[in-house]
């Protein structure tokens, strides 16, 4: 049997604004060079795209990403520094809490 852990995070409120979507986003960008693309190999609309990091930013106070204009082979995006951060900070707390799941399942 397999367990899988969603984490996602909401403001006080219950917005939520950072999960899976986002990340892989973000992922996609660091892979493919551009939110075009990562939106594209999602299967999202790049407005889609657009609007879910927007939202993200917004709430984390904070630029995910940076575009890079033109030049020779087209511009395209690449995450800041924090935009990085947020992505490891996400992976180690979702891979904690996927551990810590898992040992509680095998209680």
């Amino acid at each position: 049997m397999n367990i899988q852990v969603g984490i996602s995070i909401h403001t006080d409120a219950g917005n939520k604004f950072f999960g899976q979507g986002p990340y892989c986003l973000l992922r996609g960008i660091q892979q493919f060079g551009s939110l075009r693309a990562s939106a594209q190999s999602l299967g999202m609309s790049y407005t889609k795209a657009f609007q879910i990091l927007r939202h993200a930013e917004m709430y984390c106070g904070f630029p995910l990403t940076e575009c890079k204009i033109g030049g020779e082979g087209g511009g395209g995006s690449i995450l800041t520094v924090k935009g990085e951060e947020l992505l490891l900070r996400y992976e180690s707390f979702r891979s904690s809490c996927t551990r810590m799941v898992g040992e509680l399942y095998q209680k």
